[in-house]
């Protein structure tokens, strides 16, 4: 009794274990909930090719031998300048996609696949929309373009088109970072 007595009066006293520690008001002590979008995408970005790797190696089947997996390296070059959503449909002004409350970052990633015994690197372009709720932020939509794909030989390959990717591997990804984002266990 006298040592759970201990672990009480102990854990009371100890800023770990408080549930209400101050919170500084300074960029990096924000919350999710109340960080811009251009602070946001930096923490994002920092960390999605690890979480997106996780999401991949989550989805692997150790049955198939002949499957290709991307390994995510980087993520990077936020772009935040915003394209209309709607353009001249019955007049709307482009400016109306930001009052809806959707925010737009364009950013790339770099990613290494091995195919028969060759580095093959993939970079590809994303457009992601973003919206801010009460509980913090959300994925919206996302689309991805395929950029230049070197292999040993060195050769690149056209743009793909623009494809849905709102749930692919990244945007998986996305939305875990944000929930652990909106949780607190993302260092900031």
């Amino acid at each position: 009794m006298v040592c759970g007595y201990f672990v009480v009066v102990s854990t009371i006293g100890n800023p770990v274990f408080s549930q209400s520690l101050p919170v500084s008001k300074d960029k990096a002590g924000l919350t999710c909930v109340e960080q811009k979008i251009d602070s946001l995408t930096t923490y994002l970005l920092r960390d999605l090719p690890s979480y997106t790797n996780r999401v991949t190696q989550r989805a692997r089947r150790l049955s198939r031998k002949s499957e290709v997996y991307s390994y995510f390296l980087l993520a990077g070059r936020p772009e935040f300048t915003p394209l209309p959503l709607n353009p001249g449909i019955n007049g709307v002004d482009s400016d109306k996609s930001a009052a809806s409350g959707v925010e737009q970052v364009f950013f790339t990633t770099l990613e290494r696949q091995y195919i028969g015994g060759k580095v093959v690197e993939l970079q590809e372009f994303h457009w992601l929309l973003l919206t801010k709720t009460e509980s913090g932020w959300r994925l919206v939509m996302m689309f991805t373009q395929s950029g230049s794909s070197t292999g040993s030989s060195g050769g690149q390959q056209p743009l793909s088109p623009p494809r849905d990717s709102s749930r692919s591997a990244i945007a998986q990804a996305i939305n875990i970072w944000l929930r652990d984002c909106q949780a607190g266990s993302v260092r900031m």
